[in-house]
């Protein structure tokens, strides 16, 4: 007789934890992250050609899209960088409890969007 059930937690039964969704995510804004400095290397590289170059990508920045791209990426890299401080404690053997790794996802999520508007009003002179 064949069991039917998988011999690992498949997506189907696993349920989502808040360690979960920031292990995800930790992962993808790595990878935008690292996307974000090459366009960032590659803007600061089109100085060397030329004022022509450089105002067309300061014209796309202060697009609409250009700033949600922009606050895309600081959103990703203060989400990158409070799940570095979680994952630093981690390694120091603290922050495994159950209620614990809750807390701390939840603080980097909230904490990442928090510090994104934070750093979006100062830019506005608003703070």
């Amino acid at each position: 007789m064949e069991d039917k059930n998988p011999l690992s937690p498949h997506i189907q039964i696993y349920r989502w934890q808040v360690s979960s969704l920031v292990s995800i995510a930790h992962r993808i804004t790595g990878i935008i992250n690292i996307l974000g400095i090459t366009i960032i290397c590659f803007w600061i590289s089109l100085l060397l050609l030329g004022e022509n170059n450089y105002g067309m990508i300061n014209m796309f920045l202060n697009s609409f899209f250009g700033k949600f791209i922009i606050l895309g990426l600081t959103w990703s890299f203060l989400f990158q960088v409070l799940s570095e401080i979680r994952h630093l404690i981690m390694d120091m053997g603290y922050g495994f409890e159950l209620q614990t790794t809750k807390v701390t996802g939840l603080i980097v999520i909230f904490g990442s969007i928090i510090l994104t508007i934070i750093f979006y009003l100062i830019g506005k002179n608003f703070i």
